[in-house]
């Protein structure tokens, strides 16, 4: 059955040819998003955003499911400014300030600075955010997160990226090469948008998905078309996908998902306002405080590392990006089972698996660890699965991984069959 085909009626008019190339295309991508997220960064690709009442319910020309997906692909907005409220509930256990820690410390490597995307970003993953974002062109973004009297901000100007956290005073600063027409319109590792977020979900769309279009709605006082993505398979965490399309632009203004087991949302991003014009040129200036902490990227040719700067005009821009961090390395024959929503990555940590509570050395770790997690048997022997509301990853005594948006009994039926 097409992906579409309950979107289509008889006489319907065709589309365009290079609307299949963009579906086709889609179907090709890689869609399991996660593998070594559970272990650590799920949330960061997944998310941002709390519920954002729909207040109307417009009255709009129909559209198909394939002419709303060909208007969000055709959409090439390239100023806008906007407030995107970010609501993210993985349902991880509440820890007090552990939580975050964790979070905060998953990519930060000793020595790191607070103001580096990779470690702060993951502040996202859980709680509510409010993200101011402007953009004029593809070579020109800004992203600033609001914490209470604090500000941390990602500005993309030219061949420079700066990053900054105003509680910390840290500065983190690296280059860019300039982009090409067609690339995203922000900094890559701020997925903060609802267009970045509706991206990855449109990666899905094959003979494993039923995509509609479920009436309309007015976020942020503009009219928009719902598209609702929802997988055909058993097994997926994944309940459905809700993309609130502008339906004058194309821009996705807001993105929903909700999890099987029903309640809130687990991810939900949508402006509260929004618009569509060039934003001023000194939103994207910026001008390392003085007596700020600044840290070039590492591969950069002027990187020393971090100093405090004793006057901004000092400061030399390094010539080269830092290195992204590889979150695969060091990974044992990664490899992927099953399809479509229900896909199961695979790995080896080439570890002993859990710590075994007659350890004397790892019992109290043993024991903290397993009142975290559910403990199954199966033809693999024992484990240990760690749940969220999404995103599932089953820990063999022998360190291998499973993991990805599905189930626990999933999960063990992979294990079973790999043995």
């Amino acid at each position: 059955m097409a992906p579409y085909e309950s979107d289509r009626t008889a006489g319907a008019e065709a589309l365009p040819d290079e609307a299949d190339d963009v579906r086709a295309g889609r179907r090709k991508a890689a869609r399991y998003v996660v593998p070594v997220a559970v272990v650590g960064v799920a949330a960061a690709t997944i998310g941002l955003v709390p519920a954002l009442a729909d207040s109307g319910d417009p009255s709009l020309p129909k559209i198909t499911a394939e002419q709303l997906i060909e208007k969000i692909a055709k959409s090439d907005v390239q100023q806008l400014s906007g407030t995107v409220k970010v609501s993210t509930d993985l349902g991880l256990p509440s820890l007090g300030g552990l939580e975050s820690g964790m979070l905060s410390g998953v990519t930060k490597g000793s020595g790191g600075s607070s103001a580096d995307p990779q470690s702060k970003l993951m502040e996202l993953a859980s709680g509510t955010h409010t993200v101011r974002v402007a953009a004029d062109g593809p070579d020109k973004a800004k992203v600033s997160v609001l914490e209470n009297a604090a500000e941390y901000s990602i500005i993309h100007n030219g061949n420079d990226v700066w990053a900054y956290d105003s509680k910390s005073n840290e500065v983190y600063h690296s280059t860019a090469p300039a982009a090409e027409k067609g690339q995203e319109k922000a900094p890559k590792d701020v997925p903060t948008t609802p267009k970045q977020l509706a991206d990855e979900a449109l990666k899905s769309v094959d003979d494993t998905t039923s995509v509609t279009v479920d009436g309309t709605a007015q976020v942020a006082g503009r009219d928009a078309y719902k598209l609702l993505i929802k997988p055909k398979q058993s097994g997926s965490t994944v309940g459905a996908i809700t993309v609130a399309v502008d339906a004058k632009t194309g821009v996705p203004l807001k993105f929903t998902l909700v999890p099987t087991g029903g309640g809130a949302a687990v991810v939900d991003a949508g402006f509260t306002q929004v618009a569509f014009t060039k934003p001023a040129a000194s939103t994207f200036d910026f001008t390392p405080p003085k007596g700020a902490k600044v840290t070039e990227g590492k591969d950069s040719k002027d990187s020393k590392g971090s100093k405090d700067l004793k006057d901004s005009k000092d400061s030399k821009a390094p010539e080269s990006a830092p290195s992204r961090g590889d979150l695969g390395k060091g990974l044992d024959g990664l490899k992927t089972v099953g399809k479509g929503w229900s896909t199961i990555a695979e790995f080896d940590t080439g570890g002993q698996g859990m710590p075994s509570g007659s350890s004397s050395q790892g019992g109290n770790v043993s024991g903290f660890l397993n009142s975290l997690g559910d403990h199954v048997k199966g033809k693999f022997g024992s484990g240990t699965v760690f749940s969220t509301r999404l995103v599932n990853a089953l820990i063999t005594d022998d360190g291998k991984v499973y993991a990805g948006a599905v189930t626990k009994d999933a999960l063990v039926k992979a294990a079973n069959a790999a043995h």
